[in-house]
C-alpha cells in the first residue's frame, strides 16, 4: 500500500527535485561543460588521422572559431580569476597541441 502512495506522489516529486534541484545547477557547472564540449569537438577528428583511419583533417574554419572561443574563455577566467577554467582550458589546449604535433611530425 505505501508504494502505491508513494507512485501516485511520482509527479509531484519529480517537479519538487527540478524545481529545487535542477535549477541549482550554475552558470559555472555550464560554462564549464561548456569548455570540455569545446575541447572535444576536433578530438575524434584529430585521432582519426592519428591512427590512419582518415587522412582529413578537421575544417580549418571550424578549428579557428574553437579556438577563438576557447581563448575568450581562457581570457574571461583571468579576469574572473576562475582557476577551474584556467586549468580546464590551458590542459585542452595542451592536448589539442600535443595531438596536432604528432599529425605534423608523424
Amino acid at each position: 500500500m505505501d508504494f502505491i502512495k508513494i507512485a501516485k506522489k511520482a509527479p509531484e516529486y519529480i517537479l519538487v527535485v527540478i524545481r529545487e534541484h535542477l535549477s541549482n545547477i550554475s552558470a559555472h557547472t555550464l560554462g564549464w561543460i561548456t569548455i570540455v564540449l569545446l575541447h572535444f569537438a576536433s578530438i575524434p577528428t584529430l585521432l582519426a588521422v592519428l591512427l590512419g583511419q582518415s587522412d582529413r583533417l578537421p575544417p580549418v574554419d571550424l578549428m579557428i572559431f574553437v579556438w577563438c572561443a576557447l581563448i575568450t574563455l581562457f581570457f574571461k577566467a583571468l579576469i574572473d580569476r576562475n582557476g577551474l577554467y584556467i586549468a580546464t582550458i590551458s590542459m585542452g589546449f595542451a592536448a589539442q597541441t600535443l595531438l596536432m604535433g604528432l599529425i605534423l611530425f608523424k
